[in-house]
């Protein structure tokens, strides 16, 4: 995996991980913020931005080659901040890997699978070829909150998402349900959603939050399914106080 690393090099590390069909550009807002508060580590999650030439697999084999970059790179440990996709490898991390994250916060994790993932996922074949479409890209990025001067980047990398990394992704993330590890996870926890979210993401929410004791939850007023871009002054700040 491509890995960007910025911040202070002396600071406590975090680890972003970005949601399907983005890369780890979608943090640049949040790292501007966060300045010289922590070292940070963004990788592009395989088959999306710089590390599009890999296809993704599972979410299992992903959070292995993410605790690969941690133990490399934080074998101390590190906060993981996950979106979407990426907020339920933060799950996996800190249940499997809990001597890898000191502080997890889990920003927008569906935690109900869906009911015929199969369906969903016919149709999302039949319709992959439209994302290669700039108009259609262009849709889909008002609908991810994606900014203006990320726009670019948008476009240009989901473009590149083959359609093995699409399924596999978007597979994952409609079956996905909590590990039992997670009920175990002793550090400090944080479970986001914004207010505006599709009921089925702020139930998720509430699933993530009651199934391990101990955690925290805010939902963020006016935001939906992009708290991290929609927000990005927010976002920074709960990273900086909590690290």
């Amino acid at each position: 995996m491509y890995v960007l690393e910025a911040g202070d090099a002396h600071a406590p590390s975090i680890l972003l991980l970005h949601g399907g069909g983005v890369a780890g550009w979608m943090w640049r807002p949040t790292l501007e913020r966060l300045a010289t508060t922590a070292r940070v580590i963004i990788p592009d999650l395989p088959g999306h931005g710089r590390s599009a030439d890999e296809a993704y697999r599972s979410h299992e084999e992903t959070a292995q080659a993410v605790a690969g970059v941690l133990e490399e790179r934080a074998p101390h440990g590190a906060m993981v901040a996950g979106f979407s996709l990426g907020a339920q490898l933060t799950i996996l991390l800190a249940a499997t890997r809990p001597d890898l994250v000191t502080n997890a916060v889990v920003v927008s994790a569906q935690a109900k699978p869906l009911r015929f993932p199969r369906a969903t996922l016919g149709l999302l074949s039949a319709t992959a070829p439209l994302a290669r479409q700039r108009w259609f890209a262009k849709l889909q990025a008002k609908e991810l909150f994606i900014p203006d001067e990320l726009l670019s980047d948008y476009l240009r990398d989901s473009a590149r998402v083959s359609r093995e990394t699409l399924l596999a992704g978007v597979g994952e993330n409609i079956r996905f349900t909590l590990p039992a590890g997670w009920a175990d996870f002793k550090n400090p926890a944080l479970v986001m959603v914004g207010k505006k979210e599709r009921k089925l993401m702020r139930d998720s929410a509430r699933i993530i939050h009651d199934f391990l004791p101990g955690s925290q939850m805010t939902s963020v007023p006016e935001c939906g399914h992009g708290i991290p871009l929609q927000r990005p002054d927010l976002f920074a700040r709960i990273l900086a106080d909590r690290v």
